[in-house]
């Protein structure tokens, strides 16, 4: 049997009684009962738990909610991200490090259209989750105007702890239905980390993610691109002339991607990378007039 944490005693000592100075567990016995959970990185899990819990009984507290299939982030409350340490509060859906080549992508079109305009860019974040996209596009592009928006109250309540800092503004509702009007025409980096994981294989993502991260985060309808449909039917409205709209989707999932991005009269290509295993679709609104927006079919 792997060495376990000491349980808590079941009554509270008298009032008379000196209670015993808790130690904190050692290092190996934290992970034993990793391991025993079954947690692959049994090693790195336990510093990371080790060096954030600030009491010996918020770490046998936390060791005991991930050996229960909790998200290692939910119960750390960060998640590395982009060269940050973004909050991560239970019912968000965790940042991806995947995603990081999407923000690659963007903070590399948010300074193209900086140096072509001339002003400071502006930035979306839709289904924004956390808020690590728009948070970290915002610590690598200085003066942008940063908004991010999600459905889900708690992710917005996230959001907002690390949006705000970074000088952004955070709006609840559905893709662009919150987002101040002024902004039609005016978006140079559109950032959408819509769920693409398609209805039939939701029930096949690892525990931790179908049982603690919200629902609307992961599935995607019956291809996985039913958010991706919506947001790239109204984002050349919102887009700026020469404007990008950056999408995360399955290797599989690109052509039809690629061919809904064409139906609303963006240019499509699409940017991958081996080593992070991602996909991402980017749409251009074509150079036009001011005013003028690409025809939707």
């Amino acid at each position: 049997m792997s060495p376990q944490l000491s349980p808590r005693p079941a009554t509270a000592p008298s009032p008379t009684a000196v209670p015993p100075v808790t130690a904190q567990p050692p290092r190996a016995t934290v992970i034993a009962r990793l391991r025993a959970a079954g947690c692959v990185f049994a090693e790195d899990e336990a510093a990371l738990l080790l060096g954030t819990a600030r009491t010996p009984a918020d770490l046998a507290a936390m060791v005991e909610r991930r050996a229960s299939g909790h998200p290692l982030e939910h119960v750390l409350g960060w998640a590395e991200f982009g060269g940050l340490r973004i909050t991560v509060a239970p019912g968000v859906f965790v940042p991806r490090r995947r995603t990081e080549f999407l923000l690659g992508q963007a903070v590399a079109l948010g300074r193209r259209a900086a140096d072509r305009t001339g002003r400071r860019p502006v930035a979306v974040d839709l289904c924004c989750g956390s808020g690590a996209v728009g948070a970290a596009l915002a610590a690598a592009l200085d003066g942008v105007e940063l908004h991010a928006a999600d459905i889900e109250p708690a992710a917005v309540r996230c959001a907002r702890r690390n949006v705000i800092p970074v000088g952004g503004r955070v709006h609840q509702g559905d893709l662009f239905a919150p987002l101040p009007v002024r902004l039609q025409g005016r978006i140079d980096v559109l950032t959408a980390n819509v769920p693409y994981v398609p209805t039939e294989e939701v029930g096949l993502l690892p525990p931790e993610a179908r049982e603690y991260e919200p629902l609307v985060a992961l599935d995607g309808g019956a291809d996985g691109l039913d958010v991706l449909r919506r947001v790239t039917a109204a984002a050349p409205r919102w887009l700026a002339p020469g404007g990008h709209l950056l999408v995360e989707t399955g290797e599989r999932q690109a052509p039809l991607a690629i061919e809904t991005f064409r139906r609303s009269g963006l240019l499509p290509r699409v940017a991958t990378s081996d080593e992070l295993y991602a996909t991402v679709v980017i749409g251009t609104r074509p150079d036009a007039p001011a005013g003028a927006v690409p025809p939707q079919r």
